[in-house]
């Protein structure tokens, strides 16, 4: 029987590759389990081992027997999309070790460490096999940032300070109001250089989609929040993590420049001011989250005649209410969600609504298929797969027929020469109803204004007392000297967080992107991947490397979006939660889920993709996280249940329609692996 040591001789050529790889890098237990919470610290720092390591088959039998569960394994992983090698060692979790966790065999997992120990001649594999044999940490360096400073104390500065204090950082929030809140704080006075809403505002999505991964929102809450309860919500959130303590109130950002020995060191330093009082500090790292709802875009150059105009024109930021347009003759310049919100409110006091647009839109309603909210509907795993597969034709096809199965859009004006998905949605459930009755009438751009009049494109003329400009928001960073360049709304960022061009990634902006979907849950997973990367647990590409995904993911908006100034920080939800996800290592694993616990993975790949599917695993891994979207429903059905109802319940369905349903969804999850 040959020894080890000539066993290891035959395997010189080799390099000394780890030819066992052990199973130890588990993905995380049902959350329901403390013991099985923890994740090995410092894990997403690890080096990924080569794919051909990982298969490479040992002569012996345990060898080939292991190794072949690995390539199994390894291939399960990567059909289902589980980012390998990206947030954590060797990838993501892997499904068979689940399976061998959950069984209780534990045995074959230590007996696979020490075969690997005694027959690998790597000495940092062997660090790595007692690392995880043993419970130890590896090495990592955590010393890059201490001190973080926070731009802004709105909904992503909120959760910026949390994933600052979840990472052992010392957060400093300067928020220039004297309050929290940001975008959604009405004020009857719009202030400088933050954004203003009107009274009345909703918002349009919907509760469970917008709340935070690990603070869901109280079930009796509605399901659409009025700018009120979202305030409640905040407060909350603030209040449970004690967050407001690292907020600084009533202080601005003057100047945010780079250190002398910014190179080795990667500070900051921020010079604040607060009741005419100036204050300069040293910080780590820093986090831009101010938005970028602050700079009113108002292109009156884009509208001759607007100089001789005598009546009333101002932009969407300083609407607060509809009293002031009571029996006037009023037109709202642009079809956005802002726009035909206050088309619509307007014109339950004005004497007659004009909704001017250049491009047309499509509308979509709140409230989807059997009441559920409509991003409940549309926002699922299998609906993305689905889209990925299918021609952006084919699902602009369906998406229309579906949108004008409520009202045509083409009879009511509203029919744009872009398809559904080319153009960021307007969601509005009220504008045909106002347009049907007659209050709001839909007419094209705008040619030029007269004194008392506005000529448009149709050569329609109608006179009108008052404008709405609702034409959007342009944002700027004045207090970052030099280290970004926004131009035309758009910053050359990768992921829309890191300038590539930094010596060192301390500085990133934090819910500066455009969703189709909520942004809260985005920006708490950027801040969650940002602090892991300033304190050295995640590492960044190099230069080239990000400038070309951002070079990549600009061209692809240009080919999708129709020209805009909207239209440059636009990103899909679910893959870019899955994007930012691979790289933090907090993706869901399907096929784990499937073998594990099949309730959960029919709720995560068919269900609404709620933010709680990145608390499941990974750094930051929340125990609450399984029994949330088990729950999720009721918390969508509860505040709409108010009325008891006897419900009439319908026959069994028989059993061959569950046969096929049962086929239909077996069908479906090979299909997405």
């Amino acid at each position: 029987m040959p020894s080890p040591r000539s066993g290891r001789e035959r395997r010189a050529g080799s390099g000394g590759r780890l030819e066992f790889l052990s199973l130890s890098q588990r993905g995380p237990a049902a959350p329901d389990s403390p013991s099985r919470r923890r994740e090995p610290a410092g894990a997403a720092a690890a080096a990924p081992l080569p794919e051909e390591d990982c298969m490479k088959l040992n002569p012996s039998f345990v060898g080939i027997a292991l190794s072949s569960l690995l390539a199994i394994d390894l291939w399960a992983s990567k059909r289902l999309g589980v980012c390998a090698g990206e947030g954590s060692a060797w990838g993501s979790a892997r499904p068979l070790m689940k399976v061998i966790e959950v069984s209780g065999h534990g045995i074959p997992w230590v007996l696979g460490t020490f075969y690997g120990l005694w027959h690998t001649d790597s000495s940092a594999a062997r660090e790595v096999l007692l690392n995880l044999l043993f419970g130890r940490e590896p090495a990592v360096e955590r010393s890059m940032a201490k001190k973080v400073a926070i731009v802004g104390g709105g909904s992503s500065g909120l959760c910026a300070i949390k994933a600052c204090l979840q990472e052992g950082l010392q957060p400093v929030c300067f928020e220039r109001t004297g309050d929290i809140g940001g975008l959604w704080r009405f004020e009857e006075h719009p202030e400088d250089g933050r954004a203003s809403i009107y009274r009345s505002v909703i918002i349009n999505t919907s509760k469970e989609m917008m709340c935070f991964s690990d603070f869901p929102i109280p079930e009796d809450f509605p399901n659409y929040m009025h700018n009120s309860k979202i305030m409640e919500y905040f407060r909350m959130y603030a209040q449970h993590f004690d967050l407001l303590r690292h907020i600084r109130f009533r202080t601005s950002v003057c100047r945010v420049s780079k250190r002398p020995d910014f190179a080795s060191s990667g500070q900051w330093e921020v010079l604040t001011e607060s009741e005419g009082k100036q204050e300069a500090a040293v910080f780590d790292a820093v986090l831009v989250c101010s938005g970028h709802h602050t700079n009113a875009h108002l292109p009156l150059s884009s509208f001759p005649g607007i100089e001789k105009f005598k009546g009333r024109y101002l932009h969407s930021r300083d609407y607060k209410d509809a009293q002031a347009f009571r029996d006037k003759r009023v037109i709202v310049v642009g079809i956005g969600n802002s726009g035909s919100d206050l088309a619509v409110e307007i014109s339950q006091t004005a004497q007659q609504v004009f909704l001017s647009t250049r491009r047309g839109a499509w509308i979509f309603n709140r409230v989807g298929d059997q009441g559920y909210p409509i991003d409940t509907i549309l926002t699922t795993r299998l609906k993305t797969f689905l889209q990925g597969l299918l021609s952006s034709s084919i699902t602009c096809d369906f998406m229309e027929k579906k949108l004008n199965a409520r009202f045509d859009h083409s009879r009511y004006g509203l029919k744009p020469k872009h398809r559904v998905f080319q153009q960021h949605p307007t969601v509005n459930d009220d504008l045909p109803n106002r347009i049907i009755s007659g209050r709001v009438r839909v007419k094209p751009n705008i040619r030029e204004f007269t004194e008392t009049s506005a000529i448009f494109e149709d050569g329609t003329r109608e006179d009108v007392d008052a404008v709405v400009f609702a034409t959007g928001y342009s944002f700027s960073f004045p207090f970052l000297e030099g280290c970004v360049k926004v131009v035309e709304n758009q910053i050359p960022l990768y992921k829309y967080m890191f300038p590539p061009d930094l010596e060192k990634p301390t500085l990133a902006f934090i819910g500066l992107i455009q969703p189709l979907g909520a942004i809260m849950p985005i920006s708490e997973l950027q801040s969650r991947w940002a602090t892991r990367v300033f304190k050295g647990l995640n590492k960044l590409p190099l230069q080239h490397d990000m400038e070309a995904d951002i070079e990549q993911k600009k061209e692809a908006m240009a080919k999708r979006y129709v020209k805009s100034q909207r239209h440059t920080i636009q990103v899909d939800y679910i893959p870019y939660m899955d994007e930012l996800a691979c790289q933090l290592g907090v993706k869901p694993n399907l096929l784990s889920l499937f073998l594990t616990d099949p309730r959960l993975a029919m709720e995560v790949a068919f269900g609404p993709c709620t933010p709680y599917q990145y608390r499941l695993r990974g750094p930051g891994a929340w125990a609450g996280a399984r029994e949330a979207i088990l729950t999720q429903q009721q918390r969508i059905l509860k505040p709409l249940q108010t009325r008891p109802v006897e419900e009439h319940l319908s026959p069994a369905m028989p059993l061959i329609l569950k046969l096929i349903g049962a086929v239909a969804i077996l069908a479906a999850v090979f299909a997405y692996l």
